[in-house]
């Protein structure tokens, strides 16, 4: 590994700067909100149970079908910086409406406009940074890649913190004016980023990935045990334990290792493949969700939970870079897939847990069959491939 002369090279590309500022800002302007929305909705515009879960779901279908039907087109775009361009300025007016809501149906209205389009947004910034280290320095491409997913995580959970603060001072208010400025931030950088295509013979240096709808499977399969994760384990941490602030805790945690095993599985993929470091992350995951299931220590709780970050840095960067490379000719279509891959398990997390009564434990008993299902597609995929090497060795 020769992570300090990558970095090196990274840092002297002509705006690599810039696009880790704009993800390390949009990355802050959606953590500060995230945890909130829900809150929001019960508490500032007293709507019910069934009524918030109907605005997530409405608002994640349409963020899925504007995601997908973006991918399709994008390719086609010589610019690609218009589409997020576009879609920040309908966050921010979705999130005028909202923050003035009263009522059912101006809350959907305001949440559909303010997070609908946040696919356009997440899937064309990496398909723009693919086409800028495509073209400016094809060696380094896949790390850097990685290291933007390690900056936007890092903004997520520094939004995270600063949204608490913020509802502290200001309450949800606060928050909401905090989220816009967000979209406010990315919108004027981007105004400025000037964009940079990739050259076909640039495109053609770097190595794809043969298509695989088993794999695409398996990663759906993760990231939904992942999506149910990260909506029911602070439930069950506040059930359990009984003090909400503990999981903002274990979620910073996550967040100390992050950055570190992004790195560290982006330069094993690098060596060893993509599948066999998404199989080991898939493991640990395993590892977690059963220690979840099981055990009612609060310590043992915080222990496993770097195996979980290893986890997420391998199926937010590793799995992320793979899928893109499957569609190598079309970055646009390669990373909306992916965003529409992790907003459909979203959609299935939503679900799969109302087949276990109340806030239990037993809940991650589903993410860790999820887990297991999706080992043994892999593991197929990888027996598979090594048998076709050995027969095109000896033919």
């Amino acid at each position: 590994m020769h992570i300090w002369q990558d970095f090196k090279v990274f840092m002297r590309i002509k705006g690599a700067g810039f696009l880790l500022l704009t993800l390390f800002l949009y990355g802050i302007g959606t953590g500060i909100l995230a945890p909130m929305n829900a809150i929001y909705l019960k508490e500032s515009i007293g709507l019910g149970k069934s009524e918030i879960a109907s605005i997530f779901a409405i608002s994640l279908f349409l963020n899925m079908v504007l995601t997908i039907s973006v991918g399709f087109i994008s390719d086609s775009m010589k610019r690609k910086k218009t589409i997020p361009i576009i879609a920040s300025l309908i966050c921010m007016a979705g999130l005028l409406i909202y923050m003035n809501a009263a009522s059912y149906m101006p809350a959907l209205i305001g949440m559909a406009l303010a997070t609908a389009p946040s696919g356009m947004i997440m899937g064309q910034l990496f398909a723009m940074a693919r086409n800028h280290f495509t073209r400016m320095a094809p060696d380094v491409v896949e790390i850097a890649q990685i290291w933007l997913r390690a900056t936007y995580s890092v903004g997520f959970f520094t939004g995270l913190l600063l949204g608490a603060n913020l509802y502290l001072l200001a309450t949800f208010q606060g928050v909401l004016w905090g989220n816009l400025a967000g979209y406010a931030a990315l919108f004027i950088l981007l105004l400025f980023y000037k964009e940079i295509t990739a050259e076909a013979s640039a495109n053609k240096a770097i190595k794809g990935e043969p298509f695989s709808l088993i794999m695409l499977f398996a990663i759906l399969l993760l990231s939904c045990a992942d999506a149910i994760r990260g909506l029911y384990l602070p439930l069950v941490v506040h059930e359990q334990f009984g003090d909400p602030r503990l999981m903002s805790y274990i979620w910073s945690t996550q967040a100390v290792f992050e950055l570190l095993f992004m790195t560290m599985a982006g330069y094993w993929a690098a060596k060893y493949g993509s599948k066999p470091v998404i199989l080991l992350g898939s493991a640990f995951a395993l590892v977690t969700y059963l220690t979840y299931s099981v055990s009612g220590s609060l310590t043992i709780f915080f222990l496993v939970q770097p195996l979980y970050s290893f986890f997420v840095s391998v199926l937010y960067g590793v799995g992320m870079g793979y899928v893109q490379r499957m569609f190598i000719h079309k970055a646009g279509f390669g990373a909306s897939l992916y965003v529409f891959i992790s907003q459909t398990a979203s959609l299935i997390g939503y679900f799969l847990p109302l087949l276990i009564e109340g806030v239990t434990p037993r809940i991650f008993w589903i993410p860790a069959a999820l887990i297991i299902a999706s080992i043994g597609l892999m593991t197929k995929v990888l027996y598979t491939d090594r048998h076709q090497r050995q027969q095109a060795i000896t033919s």
